[in-house]
């Protein structure tokens, strides 16, 4: 489910993010177009290309014009490796610290989680 209180901008990057770590796009794929993805989303196109352009900055998304937009080969990897630092960095220490202010046992929450 997406965060509706995010920009737009960041949501469509998340959405594209959720795909790639997916495998609903691998490495190769060709991702859907400008124009499709702002409708499925109700999104200004420009948004969208702005989204993309921030992704193809990062080299996880290849252009070839005329053509399309490509997963970069590695991006699932690379982009793994830094959303995983982003969680340890900025999510974690203010949940950790809720935990340990709630007295909650650390154990209870795994027993939820599957891999």
């Amino acid at each position: 489910m997406l965060d509706q209180t995010k920009p737009v901008y960041q949501r469509l990057r998340d959405v594209i993010s959720a795909g790639i770590l997916d495998g609903q796009y691998r490495d190769g794929d060709m991702l859907p177009s400008v124009r499709s993805l702002a409708a499925e989303h109700g999104a200004n196109p420009l948004t969208v290309a702005k989204a993309y352009q921030s992704f193809q900055d990062e080299g996880l998304i290849a252009v070839k014009r005329g053509v399309g937009m490509f997963v970069a080969p590695n991006a699932a990897a690379r982009l793994r490796t830094r959303l995983h630092d982003e969680f340890l960095n900025q999510v974690w220490p203010p949940v950790a610290a809720q935990i340990r202010r709630l007295s909650i046992d650390p154990a209870s929450l795994l027993d939820g989680i599957t891999a």
